[in-house]
């Protein structure tokens, strides 16, 4: 009986290391992942505060054109057909 109880001893010593090492890499791979993500966030973050407080220098040129066409002073009554 001393064999059997010996194998059985060892197998369930392999069980728990086995089950470390599987721990331990679920857990390196869970780190991994949260600071990867951890990156993205803030860099999404840094990309919507900037995009915030950028101006949009476009539509400020397209405002100062707005004014300056007039179909009255470029199409008089006689320009008509």
């Amino acid at each position: 009986m001393g064999k059997f109880e010996d194998i059985i001893t060892a197998t369930k010593l392999s069980e728990l290391l086995h089950k470390k090492e599987d721990d331990k890499a679920k857990t390196t791979i869970l780190w991994v992942l949260a600071i990867v993500g951890a990156i993205a966030a803030v860099a999404g973050i840094a990309y919507a505060v900037y995009c915030f407080f950028t101006p949009d220098y476009l539509e400020d040129f397209e405002e100062d054109f707005e004014d300056d066409f007039d179909d009255d002073e470029f199409f008089g009554d006689e320009d008509e057909v």
